[in-house]
């Protein structure tokens, strides 16, 4: 909005030519997203307490948390209202990748809206069905990259890092892989989001990280000279970062430990969908196994606990994910969030090294 709108005005206020800039408009959507997520949260709790609109726990969970019972969640509804927000008031829509980025994340965002609303108010434990749930979210992103490869937004190429070319051109056949990063992003996620504030850290430390990443793709000096493949606008994506850290940042405000409202799956599912996206718009695909590592851990630990169970009948972890882990061998509640967070912070600093290592 601003971009679109004021700064065509340049020429006549001066002033206005500062909209021009990413940095700028990032700094910005930052400050937004920070103060709606805040403010809209503190009355988004009070409507879910009034409505009695609280999370359902596991049975099968730590039985420490069965006293969470009844918290309000669906905080990932203030999230992403403060994140598009922000976004519709510093970006310049005409960047595809933007765009496209949206349109995954809202469609998630629908998904785990349903997924909670099963949860919550049918009483429904396991809310939309595994199976369902994957065929919707492969379909959406199956679509978004389809259209993306069509016009040109994205290629097919798949990079690593250390590597200064493209290690292979997948062609169409990237629409399947780049699919299992957005899907399995998603979903890791949403696995994560176990603890009061577990999952949030390392959603802020990875949008940090892809932001960066982003600016660099985005940037034409820049690209060439880390060798990184360049991405027409999709430096724009900046500021969608910059509103997902502010609204992080003002959910934590709430979700911080003992935590007074959860995101809930239409949180968890969207974000997670959104750094998917936002992995595969900057080509960092394989980087992002690294950035997101606390992401991958905990569904690892799921992946293997399942197999080891259906294969062994013996469990390799006292529960999955691996928080729960910790949490039965004696780690206070805090102790667990916080480590995770640290480690999340190391890997994004580990993962925006490897930019000069190529």
């Amino acid at each position: 909005m601003l971009y679109h709108f004021l700064y065509p005005l340049s020429e006549t206020i001066s002033a206005f030519n500062v909209f021009r800039y990413i940095t700028t408009r990032s700094f910005l959507a930052f400050a937004l997203a920070s103060i709606f997520s805040i403010w809209f949260g503190k009355k988004f709790i009070a409507l879910m307490k009034k409505i009695q609109f609280g999370q359902v726990i596991r049975e099968e969970g730590p039985e420490n948390h069965k006293k969470k019972a009844g918290t309000p969640t669906l905080g990932g509804v203030f999230i992403l209202g403060s994140i598009v927000l922000a976004t519709l008031i510093c970006g310049n829509f005409n960047s595809m990748p933007l765009i496209l980025t949206l349109v995954v994340t809202l469609f998630y965002f629908l998904l785990g809206g349903l997924d909670d609303y099963l949860k919550v108010v049918k009483k429904n434990t396991d809310g939309v069905s595994a199976r369902g749930k994957l065929l919707f979210q492969f379909t959406i992103s199956a679509i978004v990259l389809y259209f993306a490869i069509k016009y040109g937004v994205i290629d097919g190429k798949l990079y690593v890092p250390f590597r200064k070319e493209a290690l292979l051109d997948l062609g169409y056949f990237y629409i399947f892989f780049g699919s299992f990063v957005i899907v399995g992003s998603s979903n890791a996620v949403n696995l994560t989001d176990g603890l009061d504030g577990l999952a949030i850290g390392p959603i802020i430390t990875s949008a940090a990280s892809l932001g960066v990443l982003a600016y660099a793709a985005g940037h034409s000096g820049v690209s060439t000279y880390l060798f990184i493949p360049y991405v027409e606008s999709v430096g724009e994506l900046v500021i969608f970062t910059a509103a997902v850290i502010g609204a992080g940042v003002g959910f934590l405000w709430y979700n911080s430990y003992p935590a007074q409202i959860f995101m809930g799956d239409v949180g968890s599912l969207s974000l997670g969908g959104a750094l998917g996206t936002l992995a595969v718009m900057t080509k960092n695909e394989l980087l992002f196994t690294l950035i997101g590592g606390i992401f991958v851990v905990e569904a690892l630990s799921v992946i293997i606990q399942v197999f080891s169970y259906k294969t062994r009948r013996k469990r390799v972890f006292k529960m999955a994910p691996i928080h729960h882990h910790f949490e039965l061998l004696g780690w206070p509640e805090p102790k667990v969030i916080v480590r995770f967070w640290i480690i999340s912070i190391m890997l994004a600093i580990l993962s925006i090294a490897t930019l000069k290592l190529r």
